[in-house]
């Protein structure tokens, strides 16, 4: 065999091993996994809920624990029932500086510092030095940025009550996770499209602040929900009764009964 047979021979060869999968490492694949493990509304009778929200985030290389609730000992507590080992977690977000959900961090980092803590740069001194006070490390997050494989937040959003939401960028797509939703739900969406201006929005999940709004106000978020194109709802927390019941009413199947032990499996 000459060279140029013996060279053509190894491409093709190669070829087909990338073909076959052995290069297929290098495409991005696996999942990402969320699970709810501090909120009001329960999907498992064997938690305990508390008024406050909490999600664990599972990705292919890191585990967020987004927002800590305002019990440190449900939240450490609901995690072991769920089998979650705060050690594994390497990276937090905390959405907005109300105790319900920042009130479970004191607890967390007294079991775990080994952690990156993302908080709005308007966020008050004195969580800065807890977080520092237990040897873990702090950023400030003002506008929107990656946190790592996967996982975006929006930036600071909101005029009084500042918030920032995450966001997971999903083969099924943009998938938004929200703390209470201050700045409002469709504003965080809009917010989310502009980021991501070729992506649709997949599902909402969290606490919507919608409380104490009118059947008329609730449909008009819910028609530009469906105008911003929003494919699933998962709304608890401080979303209301009467919004998840008018949210479930308009999206049917494709509305998600969500709260503490809720599980979510999204492709990467």
């Amino acid at each position: 065999m000459n060279w140029k047979h013996f060279l053509y021979s190894i491409c093709i060869t190669i070829g087909f091993l990338c073909l076959g999968g052995i290069c297929h490492s290098q495409i991005p694949n696996g999942t990402v996994d969320v699970c709810i493990i501090f909120d009001n509304y329960t999907v498992n009778e064997e938690l305990s809920t508390d008024w406050g929200f909490g999600a664990v985030i599972k990705t292919p290389s890191n585990t967020i624990l987004f927002d800590t609730g305002g019990n440190r000992s449900l939240l450490l507590a609901n995690m072991e029932k769920m089998k979650i080992n705060p050690k594994e977690i390497n990276i937090v977000i905390l959405s907005h500086v109300h105790q319900d959900h920042v009130g479970g961090l004191d607890g967390f980092l007294s079991i775990n510092n080994d952690v990156e803590v993302y908080i709005p740069v308007s966020f008050p001194d004195h969580i800065r030095n807890n977080i520092q006070s237990h040897n873990a490390s702090y950023h400030d997050v003002a506008e929107s940025q990656q946190i790592c494989s996967y996982v975006y937040t929006t930036g600071e959003l909101g005029d009084q009550i500042i918030e920032q939401s995450v966001i997971l960028d999903t083969k099924e797509g943009l998938v938004i996770i929200t703390g209470c939703a201050h700045p409002g739900i469709v504003n965080i969406t809009r917010q989310t499209k502009q980021i991501f201006p070729t992506k649709n929005v997949h599902l909402i999940m969290g606490g919507f602040h919608l409380l104490r709004h009118s059947d008329p106000n609730l449909r008009n978020i819910l028609e530009k929900l469906r105008q911003l194109g929003v494919k699933q709802v998962a709304p608890s927390h401080c979303s209301g009764g009467r919004t998840r019941i008018l949210f479930e009413e308009e999206y049917k199947d494709n509305y998600i009964d969500s709260g503490a032990g809720k599980k979510y499996t999204f492709a990467l």
